[in-house]
Formats: C-alpha cells, structure tokens, sequence
C-alpha cells in the first residue's frame, strides 16, 4: 500500500534540495550573503578592550599605484631623470632602465604640510586627517600573492581575509544587512572571491560581493525580490525551509556550512526593504550626490556611507575589476585614474566627519604594492615600446589612514632617496593588519580559530602593532 511522503521522507535528498533552492530564491548564499550560526551569534561580539574604531572602509587602488607619484615625493629623482641609480641589489618583476622622474607637481597641505601630489587635490583637503605610511613593504611583486597578503595575510596558503577576521571577532550591528561587503564596479578584480573569502571560517564570515556599476539594486543582488510571491507567502515558505532544514541539521550534529546556508535565507529575506533602501544612491539629495562627482567609483563611495549607517562593518571599495593601476606602460594614466576617484574619495572623509563617524571609522587607501622608481623597458607585447611606465615594487611603497584613532596629519616612515626601498620605520602588512585590529579592540595574537590542530590567527606568528601611528 502507498503512504505519502512523510516531512522525514522529504528531507532525505536535502543536498540536492539545497542545490535547487540555490536557483531561486536562496541563490544570493552563493554571493556571500551569509549571516551567522546561531541568531545570538549575529550580536556584536566583544572586542578584547575599548576600541578606537568600530568599522573599516578599504578604498582599494587594486594594481598598485606608484608612491612617487602620489604621496611620497623625491626631489633627488627628478634631478637623477634619465640617469642610472643605485638598486643596492634589489631586483625588479621585469627589466628596468634609469630614474625617471614624476610628471606630477607636488605641494603641501594643511597645518601638518603634507606633501601630496597634483593626482589627489581632492584628497589633500583633508591632510590634517591623514595618517601617510611612506614605508610600506610586502613579500613580492607579483598581483597575486601581494592581493592575498593584503587581504588574507598570507599570500600562498588559503586564509581568512581581514574583514572576514573583523567580523568574526566584533560581529555585526544589522542582522538586516551582510557584516562584511565588497564593491567592485564592473566586474571582480584578480584572484575574485579569494580576496573577501571566509576560508576555514565559518561561512557566514565571507564578504558579500556586488557590482557598484549595475544601476538598479534589484538587479545588482539577483534574486531580490520574488515577483510571483507576496512578501506574507515568502514568510510562509521560509518558515517551512527553515523546518526542513533544522530537521536534516539535527541528523547531521554540527554542519557549519548547513548552518550558514540556512541562516543565509533568513538574511535575504530581511534584506529584501533594507539593502534596497542602503544601495539606493539617488535618495540623497542632489548637493551631496554633486559634492562626490560623477562615476562608478564616487557612487560606491556613497553606497559605503548609507552602508555605514546601518551598521555594516566592513567594507572593501575596489577601484575597478582586473587591476586598473597597474601603470607599466604610462605613468601618465594615474591621471586618469585618480581623476575616476579622488573626489569621491574627498566628498567621502568630508560627509563621514560632517556626519560625525569619521571618528569610529578607520579609512585605510591603498594597493597591494606599489611601484618603481625607474622605468620599465620595452618588452615585446608588452608595454607597447614606449619607456613612460613603472614596474611592481614591493620593498617600499605608500598607504595612509584616516579616522579610526590614527594620528592624522603625519608622516610615518620613510623609503630611500629615490622611493625605491623603505629605510625607516618598515611597517610590513603583517604590522598594518595587527595595527588596524589594535584600533579595533582586537588583540592580533588573541584573536584566533582552531582549525586543522591549531589556533590560526589574522598575523599568523607575525605583526606588530605600530604604535607610532596611533593618536
């Protein structure tokens, strides 16, 4: 005799219904948008002891824009132009020539005087909040590996990346909303997902990814809205996929990916008021949508503020997919780039301290690298037999903070007399990543996650914290 399926019978084949649901409804799990294990875990998390800041926002200049360009001036490379310099033994990515000199005039700002370049006219506004790191150095100078460093603390083995490492420790302030967001306008850069991953943390700690050029929020995060079903009916079959999925959790003990996906449904449900309400740039006011310009850089700097506002708490702003700044052919195209985003970038410090959360916002800019200061020669199929552009360079290169409790208005470190190689004061990512939690009220080497036998942490066995850069 036949029976009907029992709710038991139903949940036998749940991996292939999770699969299915992934189409429809429930597919945004798949971007990241993963809230926590537990409901009490969605509760902001206590930091080690009183943080100076309580959020991060990233503006990545992904392909390494050069620090003798935009904030470390040298005089002695415009007198050596066309001339050989000494590489005391450093070796480049690719072959490099003579010295060639920066084709941007440089003037100081503020009370501090900090020296800025003509690129970042914008930017150099806000001097007295600005804490420059002139002597920056990572492991390589190759994209790949100095991206994972910079977001993952490693560059060969999967980790966890910074923001994924923030959220775990703090939590989140909105269950409505992602803890941990990536924009990037028009596609993802090199290394994609890896950059904002969660790795052998739980799922729900990976960044959420959006395409900041897509016009419309529905379509910017697929699967928003339902249109064949009222939001009371999409309760309703929640409420029964949560029953379903509880059920087959129960059988499986403790299945953190399970875990997160269900928790992840639950998230795109209440997100579906929220994140149109967030991401919605044209409800501001026409002045301030004037005040940060035109582009796809200066309205993710908009979408990071309203997302700020609503408790989101860390968020990566790429300059564009692939790696925009990666200037081997034409040191003269930072001008174009830096055209795309330094307004914005001015408008954004300017509305976060008019706003009052600046403060409790750390503000981080930077690339992965940064670049030479000689010229790249010619290769074939290369650079296009021109002798204008800069090569990697990972042994000194330039960041700087504002916000936070950083010291704004000063000048940390120093690389040679030529931008070549950090000389003073080397501050490694390791030393920023450990520094950055500081603010944060997390203790680097306390902040950890068993995995595999052992207690992993943001710096692995490195990282100082910095105290020099620190108001």
């Amino acid at each position: 005799m036949h029976h009907p399926p029992t709710a038991r019978d139903l949940i036998l084949d749940r991996r292939d219904f999770l699969q299915r649901c992934g189409m429809g409804f429930g597919a945004m799990a798949l971007g990241g948008l993963l809230t926590r294990e537990s409901t009490a875990a969605t509760l902001p998390g206590n930091p080690h002891f009183a943080p100076r800041a309580k959020r991060v926002v990233h503006l990545f200049m992904n392909g390494g824009p050069s620090q003798v360009d935009t904030f470390d001036p040298k005089p002695a490379l415009q007198a050596r132009h066309g001339q050989p310099i000494p590489l005391d033994g450093l070796r480049t990515e690719r072959p490099t020539g003579t010295a060639l000199r920066s084709p941007f005039n440089f003037s100081r700002h503020g009370e501090c005087g900090l020296e800025v370049s003509e690129l970042f006219s914008h930017t150099a506004r806000h001097a007295d909040d600005l804490c420059v790191i002139r002597s920056m150095t990572a492991d390589v100078p190759n994209h790949e590996p100095s991206l994972m460093l910079m977001n993952c603390g490693d560059g060969r083995l999967p980790r966890p990346s910074i923001g994924s490492w923030v959220t775990y420790g703090l939590g989140s302030e909105n269950d409505n909303l992602p803890a941990f967001v990536s924009l990037c306008p028009g596609g993802m850069p090199i290394k994609r997902a890896e950059n904002w991953r969660s790795s052998f943390l739980p799922g729900s700690f990976q960044g959420t990814y959006l395409d900041s050029s897509i016009p419309r929020v529905e379509q910017m995060i697929e699967n928003l809205r339902n249109p064949r079903s009222r939001d009371s009916r999409q309760a309703a079959q929640l409420d029964l996929l949560r029953q379903l999925n509880e059920e087959h959790l129960a059988t499986r003990q403790h299945d953190p990916q399970l875990e997160a996906r269900i928790r992840s449904f639950e998230l795109a449900y209440r997100m579906q008021s929220e994140a149109t309400d967030a991401l919605d740039v044209e409800r501001e006011p026409q002045a301030i949508r004037d005040l940060y310009g035109p582009g796809a850089f200066a309205r993710q700097c908009l979408m990071a503020r309203r997302l700020l506002e609503r408790g989101v708490r860390f968020i990566q702003l790429w300059h564009g997919n692939g790696q925009p700044w990666d200037s081997h052919d034409d040191i003269e195209d930072h001008r174009r780039l830096a055209r795309e985003c330094d307004q914005a970038i001015g408008a954004f410090l300017t509305d976060l301290k008019q706003r009052g959360l600046l403060d409790e916002t750390l503000v981080l800019w930077g690339g992965e690298f940064g670049r030479t200061p000689v010229v790249e020669l010619p290769q074939a199929g290369s650079n296009k037999g021109v002798q204008k552009g800069r090569d990697h360079n990972h042994y000194g290169f330039s960041v700087w903070m504002a916000g936070g409790g950083v010291k704004g208005g000063h000048v940390h470190g120093a690389t040679d007399d030529f931008g070549f190689a950090a000389v003073q004061d080397k501050m490694h990512v390791h030393d920023l990543h450990a520094t950055m939690l500081h603010l944060l009220g997390l203790d680097h080497e306390r902040l950890t996650f068993r995995y595999s036998g052992r207690d992993f942490r943001p710096t692995d066995v490195h990282g100082r914290v910095v105290r020099k850069i620190i108001a």
